[in-house]
Formats: structure tokens, C-alpha cells, sequence
């Protein structure tokens, strides 16, 4: 934690302990101050002196540390909300990028969104931790300093302050790990309420809450997670209101204890009034000060069982990643893909969903994937652009393993477009610009590729044009259809101009009309590059120069729609099917 605060602003952290530990040291001047003065004016009425000499310099000197207190106790505060900054972002771009690193499998892993969901809440949330190890420095040394002035007067005092702080640390300290427990135990529970919070208050699912009458029910679910929630939290602070409160009182004893003995020794003319305010004083506050730094360090160590959440999801090694000394991807591949025996079960599962499977893409090749749904289709692209490895078998890529290369280079040469598509709220400019966000583009090569994908189209209708925002999330967005969305992520497609290009279900949202359009600048874009499409429609797959139909893992047909057709076999059994319906 400290290495990741320290990485946030190193002059700002230096700053930041520094003052604290001048703004520790200045109360204690004060009080020593403060005895000197007290003691002068009891000369004056007591015994009828004068005054000291440097007296009037004593009230001055104490004014100013006053005033130095107070100034840099508020520069304590600049510089913890510079840190607070600092930390905040630089944590969070770690969990981001630590995330992006990850395997897709861990995506789909409720475990792994149990820790993805602390961790992303621990990124920001342990602003506080940071904080109170500020205040925990500055509470020891000023504990530390008033200590020393006790010690000197007599070492009893310390003693009996700390006998009676002691006991109540240890409870909080129990009190915290039971806390950590408890919301531990709930991460579950609350990502469910996270979830009934979500659907019961967005665009996408208004329409059916309504149709459907679901608010009631959503609400009533959430309620009794909440309740749940809720009384498990009563029963623990119920129990940590009685101890805290027993424990308090053996403080209070002790600080007690230690002003007896100081109002004695004072009677008995060991002290002087000067003496007896300052060693008051510095009972007040020295165990204000242990007690806050105990019960600091207590929040500390809470809050740093958090932190267990953070630095797990930070340890996470991805499975699928670049070896050393990687190869590169070859800038022109020459023999293609080849699927050697290739068979694969999705984590978690024992069910194959490839078997044996041996499948060639040739360069220059069109292939279409067709077949019912978990037939595996989609599972090829994702291990041809090696998101994840295969359970048996190899793939390779001009006769060497997928693995061997570096996972960057091989991507950078890939170009995929899913059927679920991100619809980025950023400009429509980002949105096609996203395809290949490395490299800068001018603005013909925008225009160009939104040309070839008829996004254009979409976008002259927009008022900003490539400068507006889609979306509704932020103010002056503006939201579009689900086809007019997809004609911009195939912009992306042809702005990548990748040697492998991938389009699972790309017309799904377009009618008749685009979807043909798209295909006849598919063609175009694909002229001499490989290109694999997945599609459920027969008319879009013609155009492939082999189709291959894959039934349980396998395949069971490949060849031309006029060979496949001549087959009278699966391929011909689908197609009828759907030509049926549009008789």
C-alpha cells in the first residue's frame, strides 16, 4: 500500500510527513512555553517578584507557535488532498490496466467479480487509510514528545496511561477483524443489490419493468438483501457499543489515576504550578494522543484488511500471455491458420465444445461458420485470436503455435467485430477511431472508412457530425439504433486494416437493404485478406468461397453453397428451413 502511495506523488508524500511531524512537535513547545508563563505570574501573585525578564517574549514566542500551528496544519490538509488526488487516480489506472491484462475466462468467473468489485471499490475507498497514516505518524511523535515530559517528571505517570489504553486497542483491533469478516461475507450480497439498484433504474429494462409489473418484485427483493444486510450489522455494533464502552471506562481510570498522582507530588511541594499545568497538559495530551493513535493505528489495520482484496486482484496471473522473447506476428502472413486437433472446455465446465477439430484459413480465403447455436462458432474466433489457448491441441500461424507469439502483435494484425459490440459513449469520431486507437488518423481516413461501412450516412444526420456524442449517459448525447450502431463498429473494421478480419453476426441489427449494401463493400474490404464470417443468415454466407458447418464441436460439411446444396445434407436441411419462411 505504501509502495503504491509513495508511486502516486513522491514530493507530495515527502511534504506531507515532513509537516506533520513539525505541526507533532509544536503543541508540546507550547506546553513547556505555557509552564514558564504560568510559573512567572505565580511569582508575581504569590511571592510579589517581578515579573521574568523575558517574559512578554515567552507570550509572544507562543503566540507564534500558535499561529505556525495553525498554518501548517492547513497546509497538512493541502497536501492530503493533493495525495488523495494523486492516489485516486494512480490506483485506478492500475486496476484498469491490471484488468485489461486479465483472460476473458476470468470475466467469466462470479468469483472473480466478487474480487474485481472490492478491488475497484478499495482503489478509492482506502483514501481514508491514507489519511489516518498521516494522522498516525503525527499522533506518535506528538504521544511520543509528551511522554518524554512525563518521564522526565516521573515514569509512573506514562505507566498508568498506558495500562489503560491498552485493553482498549485490543477490542477495537478484535472488533475490526470481525468487521472485515462481516463485509466479506456480504461482497455477494451486495453485488446482487448493486444489480436490482441497476435494473431497476435503467433505460434498457423500463420497458418491461412497466409491461411486466417487475418493480414491485425487484424492489422487495432488494429490500430483504438490505434488511438482511442490515440487521447482521446491527448485531455487530450492538456488541461493539457494550465492549467499547467497558473498555473506555479502564482509560478512563488510568488517566485518573495518573492526575491523583500528579495534584499529590504537587501538594507535597515536588512540583510547581508551572510544573503541575505542564505535566496536566501533558497527561491530556498524551493520552489523547496514544488514544487516538491507537485507535488510528486500530483503522489502520482495518482498513489494511481491505487492502487483502486489492493487492489478491493484483497478484491475479493471466493464463493466456506473450512468453519472452516473443515472437511478432508476421506483417505478411504467407500459409494461414491451421487447427490441429483442437479441442476445448470453457473453465469450470466439462462439457467439449470443440473435439478434435481441424480447420485450415487459407490467406486470401472467405470462410463462413455456420450452425446452430453453441455449436462452437463463436469459440473458434476466440481462440483464433488466441483470447484464450486451447485445452488440447495446437494452433498455428505459418506453421508455428499461437503461443509463440507476442499476444500485442498478434492482434494488431486481427480485426473482429461481435455480435455484442461495444457502443462506446464517446464521439462518433471515437467510435470509429477506436478500431485501431494506437495510431492517429486525419480525418479522410475517418471519413473513409464510415464511407465504406455506410456509417456516413448515420453521421450526417448527427447535428455535431463526427464531433457528437452518442449516448445518453452525458449531457448533449445522443442515442442510436441498434443497426445504425453497428454500421459504426464496422467502420472500425475497415479502419483496422487488419490481414484477418472476423464479423460474428455483423448484420444482425441491419435490414434487408444495409445488410446487403454492407456486403458488397465486405467483399471489397476482404479482396485478398482472410476474412472468417459467422452468420445465421443464408443469404449473407453465400458470398464465402468455402462454408463450413460445425455440429457438436465438429465439423460435419464444408464447400460452396452450390456444393453444399448439391450434398442435400445439414447445410441444405438449414437453408431450406429458412427459405421456407420467406415463402
Amino acid at each position: 500500500m505504501l509502495h503504491f502511495v509513495w508511486e502516486s506523488g513522491p514530493y507530495v508524500v515527502f511534504w506531507n510527513i515532513s509537516i506533520r511531524i513539525l505541526v507533532a512537535f509544536l503543541p508540546v513547545g507550547i506546553g513547556i512555553i505555557g509552564r514558564f508563563i504560568i510559573d512567572g505570574v505565580s511569582h508575581v501573585l504569590l511571592q510579589h517578584q517581578l515579573l521574568p525578564q523575558h517574559f512578554w517574549w515567552l507570550v509572544i514566542a507562543e503566540m507564534v507557535l500558535a499561529v505556525l500551528t495553525g498554518m501548517l496544519s492547513r497546509s497538512v490538509d493541502y497536501f492530503d488532498n493533493l495525495l488523495a488526488d494523486r492516489y485516486t487516480h494512480h490506483v485506478s489506472v492500475e486496476v484498469m490496466r491490471k484488468a485489461a491484462a486479465l483472460d476473458v475466462t476470468a470475466y467469466e468467473d462470479p468469483i472473480f467479480y466478487d474480487r474485481l468489485e472490492r478491488a475497484r471499490v478499495q482503489a478509492t475507498d482506502r483514501l481514508a487509510m491514507i489519511q489516518q497514516m498521516g494522522r498516525l505518524i503525527q499522533q506518535t511523535v506528538t504521544a511520543l514528545a509528551f511522554s518524554a515530559v512525563l518521564v522526565r517528571y516521573s515514569p509512573v505517570l506514562l505507566l498508568l496511561l498506558i495500562a489503560g489504553i491498552i485493553p482498549a486497542f485490543v477490542g477495537e483491533s478484535h472488533f475490526a477483524f470481525l468487521t472485515y469478516a462481516k463485509n466479506f461475507r456480504q461482497t455477494p450480497l451486495r453485488r446482487q443489490m448493486d444489480y436490482l439498484r441497476q435494473v431497476g433504474g435503467s433505460k434498457e429494462a423500463s420497458k418491461e419493468l412497466k409491461l411486466f409489473n417487475l418493480s414491485n418484485y425487484l424492489t422487495e427483493r432488494f429490500t430483504g438483501l438490505s434488511q438482511q444486510i442490515y440487521e447482521e450489522n446491527v448485531r455487530l455494533n450492538r456488541r461493539r457499543l457494550f465492549w467499547g464502552g467497558v473498555l473506555s471506562i479502564l482509560g478512563q481510570l488510568g488517566y485518573y489515576g495518573a492526575y491523583a498522582y500528579c495534584i499529590f507530588r504537587t501538594i507535597q511541594g515536588h512540583y510547581t504550578i508551572g510544573d503541575l499545568t505542564l505535566i496536566t497538559t501533558a497527561i491530556l495530551q498524551a493520552m489523547g494522543n496514544i488514544q487516538q493513535a491507537f485507535s488510528t493505528a486500530s483503522g489502520v489495520a482495518d482498513q489494511a484488511l481491505f487492502l487483502t482484496d486489492l493487492l489478491a486482484f493484483f497478484e491475479m496471473k493471466p493464463r493466456v500471455a506473450s512468453k519472452p522473447n516473443a515472437l511478432p506476428a508476421p506483417r505478411s502472413i504467407t500459409r494461414g491458420f491451421e487447427f490441429r486437433n483442437v479441442s476445448f472446455t470453457y473453465p469450470g465446465t466439462d462439457r467439449r465444445i470443440l473435439s478434435n477439430f481441424n480447420f485450415t484459413l487459407s490467406p486470401g480465403e472467405r470462410i463462413a461458420l455456420i450452425g446452430e447455436n453453441g455449436q462452437g462458432k463463436t469459440t473458434v474466433v476466440k481462440l483464433i485470436t488466441r483470447l484464450y489457448d486451447p485445452t488440447e491441441g495446437e494452433i498455428l500461424l505459418d506453421g508455428v503455435d499461437l503461443r509463440e507469439y507476442d499476444l500485442a502483435s498478434l492482434h494488431a494484425e486481427i480485426g473482429v467485430i461481435f455480435q455484442d459490440f461495444m457502443r462506446y459513449e464517446m464521439t462518433a469520431r471515437e467510435n470509429i477511431a477506436v478500431g485501431r486507437i494506437e495510431k492517429p488518423h486525419t480525418q479522410d481516413e475517418i471519413e473513409f472508412a464510415a464511407h465504406r461501412s455506410l456509417a456516413s450516412d448515420v453521421v450526417s444526420k448527427l447535428h455535431s457530425g463526427y464531433d457528437q456524442m452518442l449516448g445518453r449517459r452525458f449531457e448533449g448525447g445522443v442515442d442510436l439504433s441498434g443497426g445504425e450502431w453497428q454500421k459504426l463498429a464496422l467502420a472500425r473494421a475497415y479502419l483496422r486494416d487488419a490481414q484477418l478480419l472476423i464479423l460474428d453476426e455483423p448484420t444482425a441489427a441491419l435490414d434487408a437493404k444495409s445488410e446487403l449494401e454492407v456486403f458488397e463493400r465486405f467483399a471489397e474490404l476482404t479482396q485478398g485478406k482472410m476474412a472468417l464470417l459467422i452468420s445465421h443468415r443464408f443469404s449473407t454466407v453465400r458470398m464465402a468461397d468455402r462454408i463450413v458447418v460445425l455440429e457438436g464441436g465438429r465439423i460435419v460439411e464444408q464447400g460452396t453453397h452450390t456444393q453444399l446444396i448439391a450434398l442435400t445434407g445439414r447445410y441444405a436441411e438449414m437453408f431450406e428451413m429458412q427459405a421456407a419462411s420467406y415463402r
